[in-house]
């Protein structure tokens, strides 16, 4: 079966899928190196106003893709407002944190450059 993304094929079984979808929003996290894969998601779902992770670093790159709502992000210094259909990245070793700013619903993948999650934290 071709992928239809080069000459490459894949074979997929009934052991390569996985459903993240809960309450018809994406969540939860993947380790790619579980599942034969160079990067690792978390799938970001949630009503809660100010709900986020503290601050912290990874040794990779950590690319944000906002697929509803609107975050405040926190990228080494600078503090910026991303909303649906926006995409930011922060690079390796930054310091970086994010919460959801409302109203409403905040969905985002969290692309990790990396087949499993190294998390410094770097608040209590």
């Amino acid at each position: 079966m071709s992928s239809g993304h080069g000459a490459g094929h894949f074979r997929m079984d009934s052991t390569s899928l996985h459903s993240y979808l809960v309450d018809g929003v994406l969540r939860g996290e993947f380790e790619g190196r579980d599942h034969g894969s160079s990067v690792s998601l978390i799938m970001v779902g949630t009503e809660e106003i100010g709900a986020g992770p503290r601050l912290h670093r990874h040794p990779y790159d950590e690319t944000f893709v906002v697929r509803a709502g609107t975050a405040r992000f926190t990228i080494g210094d600078e503090v910026r407002v991303a909303t649906a259909g926006q995409i930011l990245v922060a690079p390796a070793n930054t310091p970086h944190k994010f919460e959801n700013m409302g109203p409403g619903r905040l969905e985002m993948t969290d692309v990790h450059a990396n087949d499993h999650f190294v998390t410094e934290w770097l608040e209590d």
